[in-house]
């Protein structure tokens, strides 16, 4: 499913982020970056060495915050590693640092001029942010951002590549009710 967030496309499809060939994946990360289980596992080994090499020297990352490192031998070009919030109760500043994570690692795609962006469900695995609380919070970031971005070139597609079916309905759910 695909709708226009300005001049610019928001899609929500169902598949492997490690397989998509667009400019950047953005990597569910902990905070040290050197790699862990979920999406951010699958991101290290499917790109290989060169990505944690990278990524040692970044020195880790903030919540909220994301870095960027090539893309290894994934079909991207580049990674973008945001670190989500570890889900309490929704009232820790989980949903400002959730929104956060989507904006920084669009920022930095803008930064490196990229065009294309596939992001997972942050924080919604290991970390335990509800689907429907997220779906909604990632929606309504990028398209803010992307109808804010003007004219410029840059970024002219973000995709959402969810994992699984209930992920990937909470998903298209936000994108119905946000656009």
């Amino acid at each position: 499913m695909e709708r226009s967030a300005g001049n610019r496309i928001i899609e929500v499809v169902q598949g492997d982020i490690t397989l998509e060939t667009v400019d950047a994946i953005v990597n569910a990360a902990n905070s040290s970056l050197l790699g862990g289980g979920g999406v951010d596992g699958a991101i290290h080994r499917a790109g290989g060495p060169a990505i944690l090499e990278e990524c040692r020297a970044l020195n880790g990352c903030q919540t909220g915050d994301a870095k960027i490192t090539t893309g290894g031998r994934l079909p991207a070009k580049h990674v973008i590693h945001t670190v989500g919030p570890i889900y309490t109760n929704g009232r820790q500043g989980e949903p400002e640092a959730l929104a956060s994570c989507h904006r920084r690692s669009l920022e930095v795609a803008v930064e490196h001029g990229l065009k294309t962006v596939a992001f997972p469900a942050i924080s919604c695995g290991v970390y335990g942010y509800p689907i429907s609380e997220a779906a909604p919070i990632a929606i309504q970031t990028v398209a803010g951002f992307l109808q804010g971005a003007g004219q410029e070139p840059a970024l002219a597609r973000v995709r959402f590549v969810l994992f699984s079916d209930n992920v990937y309905g909470a998903f298209e759910q936000a994108v119905r009710a946000c656009l």
